[in-house]
């Protein structure tokens, strides 16, 4: 017995979805969420610069983890400008008056 029309185009389908590096799965879950979760999988997809950060937040919320203190010291500390002995210096002027 031959392939059907139906049975080859689906053999093709998921070749160039193979080729592409996407693979097909199915998940559980309610129907109500049934939206959110193919636009998140389709920005995963996309491979985008949102990607990454969607990744981590997922990652993030299912691990558990608290945040780390000291993350905003930690990417001041990581800057080009660390080291460029920069001097800020604000003007001593006494301003002016003001009739209120």
């Amino acid at each position: 017995m031959s392939d059907t029309a139906q049975k080859r185009a689906l053999r093709n389908y998921r070749s160039r979805l193979m080729k592409r590096g996407v693979a097909r799965f199915e998940v559980l879950g309610l129907d109500t969420d049934r939206d959110l979760i193919r636009s998140v999988a389709r920005r995963l997809a996309e491979d985008g610069p949102d990607s990454a950060q969607i990744r981590a937040a997922i990652g993030r919320t299912i691990s558990g983890e608290t945040p780390k203190r000291g993350g905003i010291l930690e990417a001041l500390r990581r800057s080009p400008l660390v080291g460029a002995d920069l001097e800020f210096k604000r003007s001593n002027e006494t301003g002016r008056k003001v009739d209120l």
